[in-house]
C-alpha cells in the first residue's frame, strides 16, 4: 500500500499566498501525493508546475457551504477543468438535502458531474452535519449521481472524518463508490483506522507528517 498515492495534499485556507501554494505543489512532487487540492484560483498555477508529474490537480466547487446555484457550480466546475484540473471536490447542497428535496440534490451533482467531464469527482457531503439517516441518503444520491467518490467533509464546519461515518457509507456505496476522509486528520493512526474503515483517499494539510511519522 502506497500510503503517499492516497493523499490529496491540501491547502484551501482563505489567506494561502502564492508562496504557499508553490510549496505545497513542491512537496506534493516531492513525496508523489496523489493530487494537490486548492482553491480555484490556483488550479492553472499548479497544473503548470505540475506538468509531466505524477500529482493531479484537485480544486473545490461550492466550498465551503454547498449553497451556490447548480448553475454556478456547473461553470465553476467546467471552469476549472479547463483550466487543468483533473480532480472536483464539490460540496453537496446540504440545506436542500436536510430539506428532503433529493431531485434538486441529485440534479445538483450531476450538473457538476457533467461539467467536469472529463475530471472525475468527489461529492463532499458534510457528514458532521447529517444524521445516519441523512449520510445514507447523501451516498445514495452520489451513487445515483454517477460521482466517482463520497467525501466526507470540508474541514471547514465543526467536524471531520470519523472512522463510524466512513464506515457507514461503505456499507451503502459498497464497490461502486469510492470514499475519500478528510478534516481533522492528524496522525497515522487515525489515518489507517480511516483507510481500514473504507476511505481510499486522504485529504489533509498534514501530509508530510502523516508519511514521516509512520
Amino acid at each position: 500500500m502506497e500510503i503517499n498515492r492516497m493523499i490529496d495534499h491540501t491547502n484551501l485556507k482563505s489567506d494561502a499566498t502564492q508562496e504557499d501554494i508553490i510549496t505545497l505543489i513542491n512537496v506534493a512532487k516531492k513525496y508523489h501525493f496523489k493530487t494537490v487540492c486548492l482553491n480555484p484560483m490556483w488550479v492553472k498555477l499548479a497544473s503548470s508546475m505540475l506538468e509531466n508529474s505524477d500529482v493531479g490537480v484537485c480544486t473545490v466547487i461550492g466550498f465551503p457551504l454547498g449553497a451556490n446555484t447548480s448553475i454556478t457550480k456547473g461553470l465553476e466546475a467546467q471552469e476549472a477543468v479547463a483550466s487543468g484540473a483533473t480532480e472536483i471536490d464539490m460540496v453537496m447542497n446540504i440545506g436542500a438535502l436536510k430539506s428532503k428535496d433529493y431531485d434538486y440534490v441529485l440534479q445538483d451533482i450531476k450538473e457538476v458531474v457533467e461539467a467536469s467531464k472529463p475530471a472525475l469527482v468527489k461529492v463532499i457531503i458534510e457528514t458532521c452535519l447529517l444524521s445516519k439517516e441523512e449520510i445514507i441518503k447523501a451516498s445514495e444520491l452520489v451513487m445515483a449521481a454517477q460521482a466517482q467518490y463520497v467525501k466526507t467533509s470540508t474541514g471547514f464546519s465543526h467536524g471531520g472524518a470519523l472512522v463510524e461515518d466512513v464506515q457507514l457509507i461503505k456499507s451503502i456505496v459498497q464497490e461502486q463508490c469510492l470514499i475519500k476522509a478528510s478534516g481533522g486528520i492528524k496522525d497515522y493512526d487515525q489515518m489507517m483506522d480511516l483507510i481500514k474503515a473504507g476511505a481510499s483517499r486522504i485529504g489533509t494539510s498534514n501530509g508530510v507528517a502523516l508519511i514521516e511519522n509512520k
